[in-house]
């Protein structure tokens, strides 16, 4: 099988490239990249990259050509902003780009998983985590930033092509941990609990998953969607545009801020904040964001998503497609192990 994976130097991305490469030496692996990443970064892979750039259209053409050379695509792409800047270029991004990926499959009778975000869903409460059927109005949704919004239209995208006859399942993954992260993304936690004391933890939680066992969720809906549908079970609940969170434990920021402080020697914050403290730091994360012509990532809308609760049930993939999570302190150890080792002047070793 040929395989196009876009996103392949994030995270989510290069894990999912890495378990192919290990588990199935056979299948042919190609990476959309905007241009030739670190020779580090694709490391020990026998994977071919395709240089495109989402959403411009001046490469529209070597995407399409890319997609016509697969079997399948697992679009895992994106760009990641939690603030109120740059919206206009995460709209390019997540949501037209995503329609050129779309436009493609379309165009050659190609499957596609779609990697989405648990942010463009409802968010969850302790006693009732959200699924994917909870509806946005029961306990609201994440802050409508440049992300979430960018995100919410891309996966728009998809379903409207659904409808047009487009194969895809849409993966919806937690907060993502685990080795493999190069820039760092979600790692960057790790980093800032390390090197700087905070004796206030953001009030809110998050649903803390390995981004191994989202590649593997990843590739489980990668086999279910390039099933040739006849042989499909008429009966089996996975149809094209069904949407699967792969989350994992939930668990408060405070929780998981003295976790990480545990392991990097850092001092560990003392509780969580306050609605005085939150409400001072969201005004003068407003002022600077006013002032300053860059948004940095303290900012009024990243403080906002800090305080909500994105707690999420993956039992739907987990009966599915088999989905399962891994104790989040094996996570959490390998995680920082790899940022220490990656960035050991800014972790902490």
């Amino acid at each position: 099988m040929r395989i196009l994976v876009t996103g392949g130097t994030g995270l989510l991305g290069n894990n999912i490239l890495r378990q192919l490469a290990a588990d199935r030496p056979d299948h042919s692996l190609t990476a959309l990249v905007r241009s030739q990443p670190k020779p580090q970064v694709f490391a020990g892979l026998d994977v071919s990259c395709a240089i495109g750039d989402l959403g411009d259209e001046e490469t529209f053409s070597a995407i399409r050509q890319a997609v016509a050379d697969c079997d399948v695509v697992i679009h895992s792409a994106a760009l990641i902003h939690i603030g109120w800047q740059r919206m206009e270029e995460s709209m390019r991004v997540n949501r037209d780009g995503t329609a050129m990926i779309v436009e493609a499959c379309i165009e050659h009778d190609k499957p596609i998983v779609h990697i989405g975000t648990v942010d463009t869903l409802a968010l969850g409460a302790r006693e009732k985590p959200a699924s994917e059927t909870t509806r946005l109005n029961e306990n609201g949704s994440a802050t409508l930033c440049s992300y979430v919004a960018s995100k919410r239209a891309g996966v728009d995208v998809v379903k409207s092509a659904v409808r047009r006859g487009l194969q895809a399942l849409i993966i919806h993954p937690g907060f993502m941990l685990g080795p493999w992260d190069w820039k760092p993304s979600s790692g960057q936690m790790i980093v800032e609990v390390a090197k700087t004391w905070r004796p206030l933890a953001p009030s809110g939680g998050c649903s803390l998953c390995d981004a191994r066992d989202v590649a593997a969720g990843t590739i489980a809906a990668m086999d279910a969607i390039t099933q040739p549908r006849p042989t499909r079970p008429t009966d089996s609940p996975i149809k094209s545009g069904r949407e699967y969170i792969l989350a994992g434990e939930n668990w408060t920021y405070f929780e998981l801020w003295r976790e990480i402080a545990k392991r990097t020697g850092a001092r560990k914050p003392i509780m969580p904040a306050g609605p005085g403290q939150i409400l001072i730091g969201e005004i003068a994360a407003s002022m600077l964001s006013k002032i300053s012509a860059n948004e940095g990532v303290f900012n009024s809308a990243a403080l906002e998503m800090s305080t909500q609760f994105h707690w999420y049930d993956s039992q739907r993939a987990h009966d599915e497609l088999g989905y399962r999570i891994r104790d989040p302190s094996i996570s959490l150890d390998d995680a920082v192990d790899w940022i220490q080792n990656r960035f050991p002047t800014q972790a902490g070793r």
